[in-house]
């Protein structure tokens, strides 16, 4: 029978749950006042924020060792959280404008943010399973929310075959590795791969790394990116960038970190290559783009690459703590940066597609000028461009890539920064240097989310220890 602790354990997980199927009932009775739904959704997050803190420094697990409580998962579950509000702040505005407001949009979220915060805590194949399709399934109908774009349902279609496919190779990997170790527990499957070299084991490990892959869309698994990023509603996407991102990650980091570190050497090629190729394919490609959605999915692609970077010395006990922390603070670096530049494209796009081209961005300085200077904030912060966050996490990123002897992989690293600095100034070109006349409406929850973005982009940059600290010490033990 479960105990306490089991529940303790999960305890943020289980509240947003049940809050998430109260709202989903309590929405019928508010027919007209879905506004009503998104505060209480925010509320939820904020609530379950308070009890995911008020855990920091706790560490247990339960249910048998199939999810546990630590430094990791508890800084993973804090950011999922705030992409959650800052995803809330998104689309309150936005779902109106594009009228396509329904209740069930933030009780989707909500959902996909309970299977992202149970895939942190997971420590079981099994379970890891569970939230992968937690999270994706409500992402998979909110791709498709606006039901009078065709290209929105094709969008939802795309990523929900791909997605498909993609959790086949898990699951296969899944069963190879059971078929290896006798066991689905990432620790006993740890214990089996340290006492003898197994071939199964390695095969089973890189189908589990194929299925990871196509979640965070590193090349050669990231086909559905442009398109789904392209269709889907724009909160919809700028959610979905952050979350899917910082889920999929954090499995992988969970799963390779305590199951695999046996097999590194064999492994270490692989990374290398995999982020290697992304950097270069995410940046070369997103220069030809004239949309701004495809442009920001193959941006995405690009920071997938460099986060990356962060598990190739994982084989390395020297190296692997600090990389960590550094992969951990670029995410939270990289998910402030991206939700401000989405911000900034909600507030241009208008229901007709108008503010979706690089080109809509011209004149932006002379219009409002506050959202000119967020966006190239955010712009120079994904190149690695100072005074910003992003420069920072570049810094800490590259620093444990060359002391861990990947010294190839960091100069990659820095040539694609700088290939991506040609189509980040590109907007910024735009914004100052040409004229435009298309109307911008104020909205005070987006204004709020890309104005406290930019701020917090500089404002960190400038201190940034105290989240290098919270990164470090919520490194995988």
């Amino acid at each position: 029978m479960p105990q306490p602790q089991d529940y303790q354990t999960l305890l943020p997980v289980i509240v947003l749950a049940v809050w998430a199927c109260a709202l989903l009932l309590l929405d019928s009775f508010l027919i007209q006042r879905k506004g009503l739904t998104a505060c209480l959704a925010a509320a939820g997050l904020a609530i379950t924020l308070g009890l995911t803190l008020s855990q920091i420094g706790r560490s247990s697990s339960g249910f048998s060792g199939m999810v546990v409580l630590d430094g990791f998962s508890t800084f993973i579950n804090a950011l999922q959280l705030v992409s959650g509000l800052l995803g809330v702040a998104l689309a309150y505005a936005y779902v109106k404008r594009m009228g396509i407001e329904r209740g069930e949009y933030y009780t989707l979220l909500l959902f996909s943010v309970v299977g992202m915060m149970l895939m942190a805590q997971a420590t079981d194949l099994i379970v890891v399973f569970i939230a992968l399709e937690m999270l994706s399934i409500p992402l998979y109908v909110l791709a498709a929310f606006n039901r009078t774009q065709a290209a929105s349902e094709e969008a939802g279609l795309k990523y929900f075959l791909l997605g498909a496919f993609s959790t086949g190779f898990l699951v296969y990997g899944i069963t190879l590795v059971y078929g290896a170790t006798a066991s689905t527990n990432l620790s006993a499957i740890f214990a089996a791969a340290s006492s003898t070299s197994n071939l199964l084991l390695t095969i089973g490990a890189a189908l589990i790394l194929v299925g990871f892959g196509f979640k965070v869309a590193v090349v050669p698994f990231h086909m559905w990116t442009p398109d789904v990023y392209q269709g889907a509603p724009t909160a919809v996407t700028g959610f979905m960038s952050s979350g899917a991102k910082i889920a999929g990650f954090a499995a992988l980091l969970r799963v390779f970190a305590t199951a695999f570190p046996a097999i590194a050497a064999d492994m270490t090629d692989i990374l290398w290559a995999l982020a290697a190729v992304t950097m270069i394919l995410g940046n070369l490609v997103a220069i030809s783009q004239t949309d701004i959605k495809r442009m920001l999915a193959y941006s995405s692609i690009a920071h997938a690459g460099y986060i990356l970077m962060a598990f190739v010395p994982y084989g390395n006990p020297a190296v692997a703590p600090v990389s960590i922390a550094a992969g951990l603070f670029y995410l939270a670096a990289y998910v402030i940066t991206n939700f401000g530049a989405w911000g900034v494209v909600i507030a241009l796009e208008q229901p007709d597609g108008k503010g979706l081209q690089i080109s809509d961005y011209s004149g932006l300085f002379w219009r409002k000028r506050g959202l000119a200077v967020a966006m190239t904030v955010f712009m120079l912060s994904l190149i690695g461009f100072p005074p910003t966050i992003g420069m920072v996490g570049k810094f800490y990123l590259f620093r444990a890539i060359i002391d861990g002897g990947f010294t190839g992989l960091a100069i990659i690293g820095v040539i694609a920064s700088l290939v991506s600095a040609f189509y980040y100034l590109r907007v910024v070109v735009n914004m100052f240097m040409r004229e435009g006349e298309q109307k911008i409406e104020r909205e005070f929850w987006l204004d709020l989310t890309w104005g406290a973005a930019a701020f917090l982009t500089v404002a960190i940059s400038l201190a940034p220890g105290w989240l290098f600290y919270l990164a470090s010490a919520a490194g995988l033990r």
